[in-house]
């Protein structure tokens, strides 16, 4: 009895399996995308949508602390019903998810198998009870919240990130483990909703970070805002119906503990010890990053599930590369976009490009410009000065090479420098660029000038171009 054959085979139909399929269904209707659900999405369900809802109502609760001082009376009287707030949050969680799944309608009839896949050789899935072979198959199976073994004895104790959102109401006390990207948004917005948070994590570095001035700055504002210990967990343990987290540092008694230690790939029984291909220590097979596939294979591995850059819009560009390369004879390397990265805390947290510890161990000769926002004219209208930016600037190009931004509105700051740097823009046609005033950009402008400054080059004092100069990109 032969087996049903497909061009292209999707394990897992996450935001990089998505992709993947909606290159494949624009050339062939020979594919399948395996998964056995939920479905809906990682971000839509638990992460990037459902985390913005819950840091939003944490951010407006919050601000009612400088309603006094301008004049805007009455705030002692307000109070935040968590109840309420998490079942806004599932709301509009719901509403994303339905968005995705929504999509999905016109396929999943006649091309998707609600089962799960092993590996029995490089072309051959087993399904459970029927087995199927493809030409082409890619693997989007994505990741899950990491609990330590050791720990596990006391789960009762533990949320993580794809159930925190389940939570009818707030624990009073907790301690949030890990202050990585999910650990700091959601643990700054527990602490503005009322919920006495104590952060914990192994130094002082958050969302990315690694300039030592950039991490001194945002460590100092979010020590003001939750209590936070930098000298990691040494033992954790059960007493009188409490949970007790011992650090380097210090004892604190919680209620939960949100763990937030970062995400592992899903590449556990896959059958990946069939392909006879080597993999790394995690179990995560090896392949060109700039194709995705395995060596000597027709499987791509992409998302999440690579271990490397796990963000939705770095997800859905490989899942798109494997697609579309998965249904033409010759295989293409695409370039892939400026690295971003933005933590939505208060302020933002962004990386872009290359950052400071990059910079530092690569032979590249570099000057840093930076600006701090205190006294930094919209910073200061806003009533949030506070924050800093550095910018690193190529000294023989003078080309942009990245920046790691803690700044009032530092997602949009983020996007300015990622579009100057996937540009090629050196600092001086980024300074004859326009800025308005008074914007936040401004502080942007003053880190760009701080690295010109740093630089000996004095063709363009004014940072306006001259009549007879090319336009910017030009």
């Amino acid at each position: 009895m032969s087996l049903k054959h497909y061009k292209v085979a999707i394990i897992g139909a996450g935001s990089a399996g998505l992709s993947a399929r909606r290159e494949v269904a624009k050339e062939t209707d020979s594919y399948v995308v395996i998964d056995d659900g939920p479905l809906g999405t990682t971000c839509a369900r638990v992460g990037c949508m459902p985390s913005k809802v819950l840091i939003d109502i944490a951010n407006k609760y919050h601000s009612r602390k400088v309603f006094d001082v301008l004049g805007i009376e009455g705030s002692e009287n307000l109070s935040l019903n968590s109840t309420t707030a998490m079942k806004e949050v599932r709301k509009l969680r719901d509403r994303f998810v339905r968005g995705v799944t929504d999509d999905i309608v016109s396929w999943t009839k006649t091309n998707l198998i609600a089962k799960r896949a092993k590996f029995i050789d490089k072309n051959t899935l087993d399904l459970g009870d029927e087995k199927i072979t493809a030409d082409h198959i890619i693997i989007a199976t994505g990741s899950s919240p990491i609990t330590p073994g050791p720990w596990k004895p006391l789960a009762k104790y533990f949320f993580d990130s794809d159930s925190f959102f389940e939570l009818e109401t707030l624990p009073k006390k907790i301690a949030v483990i890990g202050m990585g990207v999910i650990g700091l948004e959601l643990g700054q917005a527990l602490a503005r909703m009322g919920v006495d948070v104590v952060g914990i994590n192994i130094g002082q570095a958050t969302g990315g970070l690694t300039s030592p001035e950039v991490v001194k700055a945002s460590w100092e504002h979010f020590s003001s805002e939750m209590k936070t210990d930098d000298s990691g967990v040494e033992n954790l343990k059960e007493e009188n119906g409490k949970l007790i987290v011992t650090t380097k540092n210090g004892r604190y008694e919680v209620e939960k503990a949100f763990l937030t230690l970062g995400r592992s790939s899903n590449v556990g029984n896959l059958g990946l010890e069939n392909l006879d291909t080597p993999r790394d220590r995690r179990g995560i097979p090896e392949y060109d990053p700039s194709t995705f596939l395995l060596p000597n294979t027709n499987i791509a591995l992409v998302g999440d599930v690579t271990g490397t850059y796990a963000v939705l819009h770095e997800a859905s560009d490989e899942g798109r590369i494997a697609g579309y390369n998965a249904v033409r004879e010759d295989t293409q390397c695409f370039q892939r976009r400026t690295k971003l990265g933005i933590t939505f805390s208060e302020p933002n947290i962004a990386t872009i490009g290359m950052r400071h510890q990059e910079l530092t161990e690569s032979d590249v000769d570099f000057v840093t410009g930076s600006v701090s926002f205190k006294g930094q004219g919209r910073a200061i209208v806003k009533h949030q000065e506070v924050g800093r930016l550095e910018v690193y600037v190529d000294k023989k190009t003078h080309k942009i090479k990245g920046a790691e931004v803690f700044a009032p509105d530092g997602e949009h700051l983020a996007h300015l420098i990622a579009w100057a740097i996937s540009t090629n823009l050196s600092v001086y046609d980024t300074l004859s660029l326009p800025f308005y005033h008074p914007v936040i950009e401004e502080g942007l402008r003053t880190a760009l000038r701080d690295a010109a400054g740093k630089i000996k080059n004095t063709s363009n004092q004014l940072e306006l171009l001259r009549c007879q100069d090319p336009p910017v990109g030009g």
